[in-house]
């Protein structure tokens, strides 16, 4: 019988398949490995909350897929590329460690949005990381967490602005009040022929007062050996990293309807270089006259306490973090490596968040949620100029206080207040409607603190006179432009279930991003006066989504089906423009573009022990509305194709079978495909007759992952071959002159062992 379903319904099934599916449930750790095993063959029911509240992934009418940490195990997923791979829609633009910026649904100029927020919001429990534009974006470690949920599409009513195309949350797992647990992990492998990756994990939950008192601790570190040789500094396999870090929470449950959870957490992501490759030098092979980094250290408390009226729950999430980062980068490509030019920059975040939301309890045909949500961040820059001491020697260029040519520090504030509120009408068990607003407002200001100094070292660099002092200028304080704005945000959706199997809707939804601010607007260019004039910013830009989607479940969950048509209208675009002289960065507007695709999921187990997962999608973006001013300024033309791949998938085909009484052993292979896409807008802003020099494509590519493992009791074993076939495609192409290397490859083949154990 399950074979005649399987054949009657396979066309439909590979053509539709998620907008949820590829994840597991959202439950806490299961008590055996069989039916952990259960669960990733797709029997029990998947439980999200990305709607604020725990429901099952089917009943959702957006595009979510969900993760939990035996789906992250069994595919090696440790990071943001894993997840990207594996997510339909997806693209992680990165290129190098802990830089990371995600396309989803094609809603990305470039991959790199300088002083731009990220189009994906990005969050860990109830902390926006991905509020950043430009600057570095922890890695976080994905090792004992509940799930990770990928939200495709706008999410403006409920996790508010910067989810212009979507959110990511990662949710770390709370302590467990009635059993000890812990387990520790270790991953050693060997990259290309000499460069060894370890990876330490370890968790402890202690139970100190049953059911009212419990400590969870997680802790990590990592280090890895590069694989990039940088001929400037003479290192092989310069792009290394070590990064360690670790969280404590603590849950107290005084009564029946209320908790307290505690959680303090820190990371910190030390990689000695960049990764980012010259192809002209050698395939892996860069240049920098020293080690470009990106380094970051976050830091992150946490309170919140739930507590359950009769008709609702009050759920309180209050966030205190830091975040350090340092930003040294050779910018000598700006002049082909003639003179040198760098920036070493360090930046500190300070960040507040509080969110308070009430969730309805009662079972009647009415659902609800409201909350407030407060955002506040300062972010402080030093940004520091250098030459270097064999040059100003060379050169007699004097009066410096050392090889630094320019020194300022700048800060930013940044606040946001929005109310949200979103309910569901149930007219019958098949029939619903959801409807979901959120108002709120914005204010972005920066500032440019006195005592730093400026000079005319770029001019004399080139233009002399030589074996002279400088010429020294102070930088004075500037109160740059205030920036406000208010935005409503709102979803509609229908949803109908045809069959208890089967559920379809359609839903209208919008996104917005907070206005930009230039740092250094107003600026005239030292090297070319006639050159753009830094604007003030750039204005909120927004989307709006239309989309109708089904989501399908058979057989208890052996059969799963779903697939999300879109369309995505992009208005006022937001956009990373640079000034052709000096290669300074800035922010403005242009027109609007279109995005409209196809997003599919599918999973099936045929047979008892075979699973097989098939995800992609496919996608057409490109600019659409355009005024002469706005090509000039930007680069795009009207038709200009945006930065994504017209197909992205991945598929995984998993073998589960019993060795002996009571353990077990699997088989695994996963693939995954990104289509060419082009790094940026195609000509020089400023002059649009000019086709950029910076303008490439990035490589198709194919990703293949090998597997197999036992279980043998509490003790997990897995052997894997990373990039089997050893693809060195390019998968990120940096749309600015600066560098030297602007081309990101995939990671060589890998080869290792990693063992987990649980008691």
């Amino acid at each position: 019988m399950k074979v005649k379903f399987f054949a009657s319904v396979s066309a439909v099934a590979l053509l539709a398949q998620p907008v949820s599916a590829v994840a597991q449930s959202g439950e806490t750790s299961q008590s055996t490995d069989e039916t952990a095993q259960d669960q990733r063959r797709g029997d029990k029911e998947i439980i999200v909350t990305a709607t604020r509240r725990s429901e099952r992934i089917q009943d959702i009418p957006i595009s979510v897929t969900a993760y939990d940490q035996a789906d992250l195990d069994d595919l090696g997923i440790v990071g943001f590329e894993g997840i990207a791979q594996n997510t339909p829609g997806i693209v992680v633009n990165k290129p190098t460690q802990n830089f990371n910026n995600f396309t989803s649904r094609g809603i990305n100029t470039n991959g790199y949005s300088a002083g731009l927020q990220s189009a994906v919001a990005i969050y860990i429990d109830e902390l926006p990381i991905s509020a950043n534009g430009n600057s570095t974006i922890l890695d976080p470690n994905l090792y004992d967490v509940e799930r990770v949920e990928f939200l495709r599409g706008p999410q403006g009513t409920l996790f508010g602005s910067n989810s212009l195309a979507g959110a990511m949350r990662i949710i770390t797992r709370g302590p467990d009040l009635d059993d000890f647990e812990a387990s520790v992990s270790a991953d050693l492998a060997l990259t290309g022929s000499s460069s060894v990756r370890q990876r330490y994990n370890a968790m402890i939950n202690i139970p100190i007062m049953t059911d009212e008192l419990g400590l969870r601790a997680t802790g990590y570190y990592r280090n890895e050996d590069g694989w990039v040789d940088n001929i400037g500094t003479g290192v092989n396999n310069s792009n290394s990293l070590e990064a360690y870090g670790g969280r404590v929470s603590l849950l107290m449950q005084p009564s029946d309807r209320m908790k307290v959870r505690l959680l303090a957490s820190y990371e910190n992501s030390q990689p000695a270089d960049s990764g980012l490759t010259n192809p002209t030098l050698g395939e892996y092979t860069r240049r920098s006259d020293r080690p470009d980094l990106f380094q970051g250290e976050l830091t992150n408390f946490n309170v919140t306490v739930n507590h359950e009226f009769d008709f609702a729950e009050l759920i309180s999430s209050t966030t205190l973090s830091t975040y350090d980062a340092s930003f040294y980068v050779d910018l000598a490509g700006t002049f082909g490596q003639l003179i040198p030019f760098a920036l070493d920059a360090y930046g500190y975040d300070d960040l507040f968040v509080q969110e308070t939301r009430l969730v309805s309890r009662t079972s009647g045909p009415i659902e609800w949620v409201a909350g407030f949500f407060y955002y506040d961040k300062r972010r402080t820059v030093d940004f520091a100029y250098r030459s270097s001491p064999e040059f100003l020697a060379a050169t007699g260029l004097t009066g410096l206080p050392d090889e630094y040519y320019q020194r300022f520090q700048a800060y930013t504030d940044q606040t946001e207040m929005a109310g949200f509120g979103e309910v569901t009408a149930r007219f019958s068990d098949s029939f619903w409607i959801t409807g979901g607003l959120r108002y709120g407002s914005t204010e972005v200001q920066s500032f440019t603190r006195g005592g730093g100094y400026n000079s005319d070292y770029l001019s004399r660099a080139f233009f002399g006179p030589y074996f002279a002092p400088l010429n020294i200028t102070s930088v004075d304080y500037a109160e740059g432009l205030k920036v406000k704005d208010d935005r409503l945000s709102y979803k509609a959706s229908i949803s109908w279930k045809p069959m208890e199997e089967l559920t379809t809707y359609a839903t209208v939804s919008t996104g917005f991003r907070t206005p930009v601010v230039n740092a250094r607007a107003g600026l005239v260019s030292t090297l070319d006066p006639n050159d753009v004039v830094i604007p003030d910013g750039a204005r909120s830009d927004s989307v709006t989504n239309y989309e109708v989607g089904l989501k399908g479940r058979w057989l208890g969950g052996d059969l799963v089906a779903n697939i999300a048509a879109y369309y995505i209208d992009w208005k006022n675009i937001q956009v990373q423009a640079n000034r052709v002289s000096d290669s300074i960065q800035f922010a403005t507007n242009i027109g609007g573009a279109e995005s409209y695709g196809l997003e599919f999921e599918f999973v099936a187990r045929p047979i008892q022990g075979l699973s097989l997962t098939l995800n992609g999608s496919f996608n057409e973006a490109k600019v659409t509305q355009l005024t002469a001013l706005e090509a000039a300024i930007s680069g795009a033309e009207e038709g200009t194709r945006l930065a994504s791949p017209h197909f992205q998938g991945s598929g995984t085909a998993r073998y589960d079978f019993s060795i002996g009484t009571n353990n077990s052993g699997f088989a695994a292979v996963n693939v995954s495909h990104v289509g060419s896409f082009p790094n940026q807008f195609p000509n020089v802003p400023g002059n649009p007759a000019a086709l950029s020099p910076t303008y490439d494509f990035t490589e198709a590519w194919t990703n293949m992952n090998l597997y197999a493992g036992v279980k043998l009791g509490s003790i997990d074993l897995t052997a894997y071959v990373e990039n089997v076939l050893n693809d060195s495609s390019i998968t990120y192409v940096h749309p600015e002159a600066f560098l030297d290397g602007r081309y990101a490859r995939l990671r060589p083949r890998t080869v290792g062992v990693r063992a987990n154990y649980r008691f």
